[in-house]
């Protein structure tokens, strides 16, 4: 699937932060817990404007990351009215904009508007190029029953089940050893 290169990447942030959730990490741990996880998954993601640093901050993403989380698994028609009322909560105003060694993108909040509205404005813009192109098959859970990590499945034939590597090895030697299991 082709997106323009501004919604796969706040899609694919979307992806990093909200598979900091325990149950999508490989330490089974939530890693959004200081605000310098925060900077470094920011840093890591090459995320500008304005970054407060603080505990209200903080709190603020990992809600945003819960949202976003919901929002990953909901069909089209209730994606498309959370994906509204992420708009209308921050009176988002899309305009172009290049900057920090990004071509022309999207916008449509201040550079110093809290981070956590950004977060979700951008995701809700990307989110909203996944909704018009009716495309919200390509947004996942993982398919390990032991994962709740996200899955952005941008190949061409749609097909991937994994948010990793690591679950899809293990999801196969489990299936594999069943299969030994039953044959002798």
């Amino acid at each position: 699937m082709h997106f323009a290169p501004d919604t796969v990447d706040a899609l694919e942030f979307a992806v990093r932060l909200c598979d900091s959730d325990p149950g999508a990490t490989r330490s089974g741990e939530d890693e959004l817990v200081t605000t310098e996880q925060l900077a470094a998954l920011l840093t890591a993601s090459r995320y500008s404007g304005r970054v407060d640093g603080d505990e209200a901050e903080l709190r603020d993403v990992r809600a945003t990351r819960e949202r976003l989380r919901l929002t990953w698994a909901l069909d089209r028609d209730a994606a498309a009215l959370e994906v509204n009322a992420m708009l209308a909560e921050a009176r988002a105003l899309p305009y172009l904009m290049r900057h920090d060694g990004f071509d022309w993108h999207l916008h449509a909040t201040a550079q110093d508007a809290p981070l956590g509205e950004r977060i979700r404005v951008e995701v809700a813009l990307a989110l909203a190029d996944v909704i018009r192109s009716d495309q919200m098959d390509r947004l996942r859970v993982c398919a390990a029953d032991d994962c709740t990590g996200l899955v952005l499945d941008l190949s061409r034939n749609g097909s991937k089940r994994f948010c990793s590597v690591r679950c899809g090895n293990r999801v196969n030697m489990i299936a594999f050893r069943a299969r030994q299991e039953q044959a002798g």
